[in-house]
């Protein structure tokens, strides 16, 4: 059965923080954020994200607690956006959204972006690039040895949008107007 819930994955970068958060004010919506938990989870450890993902590696049932965490809220919550990497997989009954983007505009946005400092510090935006890769083939990595799911499979999702050249606000525009549309469709 579909749910009020919109999930948000795609490729670091891309602008899911952001663009989640202009969807909730214009829907009126909550919002579930794996990332945040990982960070949170990272600092304590003291380690970057990229160690952390290299960590939970090794350490599979983290992750699954992670990713578990969103469907358990999804159980009991509904008008909600799962910001999320494996959101779409989490709760398959909600409107599932991949926002692709081009690594040398992702890794400009994820250097230039204050937030990250605390788990992610680096000198350079190329530094910062070949962080984003191998981060990118470590998750692929592992969601397919603990789900065996590719988040990089497209059919995955119910909308896919290249957020490269647009504004967070387009982004969000044009999610709202499919989102609209799925909800309209008979079960």
């Amino acid at each position: 059965m579909k749910k009020n819930i919109i999930s948000l994955a795609g490729d670091l970068a891309a602008g899911k923080g952001t663009v989640s958060k202009i969807l909730m004010q214009d829907l009126g919506y909550g919002i579930y954020r794996n990332g945040e938990y990982a960070r949170k989870l990272a600092k304590e450890m003291g380690l970057d994200i990229t160690s952390f993902n290299k960590y939970i590696a090794k350490h599979p049932e983290i992750d699954i607690q992670i990713e578990k965490s969103a469907a358990e809220y999804a159980k009991v919550n509904d008008n909600f956006i799962i910001d999320a990497r494996l959101g779409w997989y989490a709760v398959p009954e909600s409107f599932k959204v991949y926002l692709k983007v081009d690594i040398d505009v992702a890794a400009k946005r994820a250097f230039e972006d204050l937030e990250r400092k605390g788990t992610e510090n680096f000198t350079t935006i190329e530094e910062q690039k070949a962080d984003m890769i191998e981060r990118y083939n470590l998750e692929n990595e592992r969601y397919w040895q603990v789900y065996h799911i590719r988040k990089d499979d497209m059919s995955n999702y119910d909308f896919v949008i290249d957020t490269t050249n647009l504004t967070p606000n387009e982004v969000a525009n044009k999610i709202k107007a499919e989102y609209e549309k799925w909800q309209k469709k008979l079960i």
